[in-house]
């Protein structure tokens, strides 16, 4: 009889210290994001994709084809071509793709970077129903922010 005052008494007493954490966390602001309505602030640190990164005084991007980014990828996801434009003595970049399937975010690309012409872009919401929708040809990308 006595144990059974006993459990019944520790069942009380749980219920109700149940009770009071639940109370408390009804009283505490909301933290959850409504996703598809609100989102939230991106940190600085946030590392999406690479992009190409546009220089202010000539209008067009800094990267000078060189390949350092590619040879450097251990995901050998980066390709770079750069072609002999007649009149320059300087290559001109053709082609840069990123296959970001295979993409580990390391950062090496970025800061092998001679001219600064990388960067990690903001944008955190990348879904697709295919593998070809995450190859993105990043020179396309740049240009047509530039229109």
């Amino acid at each position: 009889m006595k144990r059974y005052f006993s459990d019944l008494f520790v069942g009380g007493k749980s219920l109700v210290d149940g009770l009071a954490v639940t109370l408390k966390a009804f009283c505490q602001p909301i933290v959850t994001v409504q996703y598809p309505r609100e989102e939230i602030d991106i940190t600085p640190n946030f590392r999406g994709h690479i992009d190409l990164v546009l220089d202010p005084e000539k209008n067009t991007f800094r990267c000078i084809a060189c390949g350092m980014c590619e040879r450097s990828c251990p995901s050998e996801c980066i390709r770079v071509k750069g072609k002999k434009v007649e009149g320059k003595k300087k290559k001109t970049l053709a082609l840069f793709t990123l296959d970001f399937t295979k993409c580990s975010l390391c950062g090496t690309c970025v800061e092998i970077c001679p001219t600064q012409a990388l960067e990690f872009s903001n944008e955190y919401n990348l879904a697709a129903f295919s593998r070809e929708a995450f190859h993105y040809d990043i020179l396309k990308r740049l240009e047509e922010r530039i229109i």
